[in-house]
């Protein structure tokens, strides 16, 4: 199916399942973000729509992407050997635009973003970052592919902050989850299923899951399961209340790995890696 091009609800790039009627909306100019994934008749990806029209303010929903690090830094500094650099909150990626086109199996799009002299203000290294980003019937699957292109190792983290769509914030309940959790509100281990009492308050906690995480939705008969596949196993969940949504994260390192060393990933020159995780969505039909 080819990539069409959509003015309604908002600017974007539509690309579609002809068998299963799945599509995706892309809006490749803002930070190369899935903006909607509609899956068997649900609306799947949350997205705050009138924050999104006012390209001042950050994106509230769709997939923002977490590049080239996760969290943020003390006062935004990073010590590298090349220098002492300013990156902000999660990165760059999800501030820049990123190229995109129809992949050449058929399945999906492709999303691209390379350095440019104002990256390299904040992370000075030479880098092509591409998404593969695949339907199948139930299923949303993104391949990241990071590429050093530069004479030197790099470092980085990469993780994807995706929203997604609730009945409310009080029908919902996780499986899956370890039962500890690092609570970023106050970076304190603390007991993951007495954060889970606190979902409707507002949440942020990190798991290191050994297997997948499901979001269960009694209220809306649905089940969202994050499969996951090393690196990229980490989860982060996010709440922000009264907001009926929950963000459900693949990161591939903590917070501050750049500085800690905890999971930081690295890359000699001349070399990739890829990351891939797996959404699948199943809903239950009601008389």
């Amino acid at each position: 199916m080819p990539l069409i091009q959509r003015e309604t609800p908002y600017p974007h790039w539509e690309f579609s399942d002809p068998a299963s009627g799945d599509l995706l909306r892309v809006v490749p100019e803002r930070g190369g973000l899935i903006s909607g994934w509609r899956c068997a008749g649900h609306e799947v990806v949350y997205l705050d729509l009138e924050r999104f029209l006012d390209p001042a303010q950050s994106v509230r929903g769709g997939f923002p992407v977490l590049f080239p690090i996760t969290g943020g830094l003390p006062d935004n500094r990073l010590p590298l050997p090349q220098g002492v650099f300013n990156l902000g909150q999660h990165g760059f990626a999800r501030q820049l635009p990123w190229r995109l086109e129809a992949l050449a199996d058929g399945a999906g799009v492709q999303l691209q973003l390379w350095e440019t002299h104002e990256t390299f203000k904040a992370f000075p290294f030479w880098f092509l970052l591409t998404m593969e980003v695949r339907l199948a019937p139930g299923v949303l699957e993104i391949t990241a592919i990071v590429e050093n292109r530069g004479n030197d190792t790099m470092p980085f983290s990469f993780g994807l902050h995706p929203y997604f769509n609730l009945s409310s914030l009080e029908s919902v309940r996780f499986e899956g989850l370890p039962d500890r959790c690092l609570n970023h509100l106050t970076m304190e281990d603390e007991s993951t299923a007495d954060q889970m009492e606190s979902l409707a308050n507002g949440i942020d906690l990190l798991v290191r899951p050994t297997g997948p995480v499901r979001l269960v939705d009694e209220a809306a008969g649905t089940t969202l399961e994050l499969q996951l596949t090393h690196p990229l196993d980490l989860v982060v969940l996010w709440t922000e209340p009264p907001r009926a949504m929950v963000c459900v994260e693949p990161w591939s390192a903590p917070r501050q790995a750049l500085l800690s060393g905890d999971r930081k990933l690295e890359l000699r020159p001349g070399a990739s890696t890829r990351l891939h995780t797996r959404y699948a969505f199943t809903s239950v039909q009601r008389d």
